[in-house]
């Protein structure tokens, strides 16, 4: 599965909270978490691994987090080789967080069984802060923080991305994203 989002979406704790669900079942999880790279230095802060305290304690659990050193598309330069040597490994579930959410951060999409666009609700103009690439691109969009005082928010965000889905020509036959 591969996830992207805008900043604060919650991707990491997403992705932890799912990991942990996913090993409860029994299932092997690898969590590839790709970092923006420095253009200055070129160094990154791999900070996904530390904001997965638990399922980075968990045996059956893998996180690597990688900076990408200038690639575009929200993944790096290895993610697809990192992927089969994940599922080669015996992972039965390998998750790709990108990067984050702009206008090309979607590259993972080709690399994956299912992209998920993760979003937060209330977070402005939805529809003009995330461009129609990566809407085309995703399999599922995910409304996020979906709960308390964002559950409005948050419905009114859903509506709104499955009336722009409406009017995008669809990737597959055999599959509608949902929302």
């Amino acid at each position: 599965l591969g996830l992207s989002g805008p900043p604060g979406a919650g991707k990491s704790t997403f992705i932890e909270c799912f990991g942990k669900m996913l090993t409860e079942r029994k299932y092997k999880v690898s969590v590839l978490a790709v970092d923006p790279s420095s253009s200055t230095s070129g160094g990154s802060l791999l900070g996904d691994k530390t904001r997965m305290t638990e399922l980075s304690r968990d045996m059956n659990a893998y996180i690597r987090p990688s900076p990408t050193r200038g690639t575009l598309g929200g993944v790096t330069r290895t993610t697809n080789e990192a992927i089969l040597l994940c599922e080669g490994g015996g992972y039965n579930v390998v998750l790709v967080e990108t990067v984050g959410v702009g206008q090309s951060e979607f590259a993972v999409a080709d690399m994956v069984d299912m992209f998920i666009l993760l979003l937060p609700p209330a977070g402005g103009d939805e529809l003009q802060g995330i461009k129609r690439g990566i809407i085309e691109m995703a399999d599922l969009v995910a409304i996020n923080k979906a709960d308390g005082d964002l559950i409005v928010p948050a419905r009114r965000i859903q509506a709104e991305y499955v009336s722009a889905l409406k009017l995008l020509r669809r990737r597959s036959k055999i599959w509608r994203p949902k929302v």
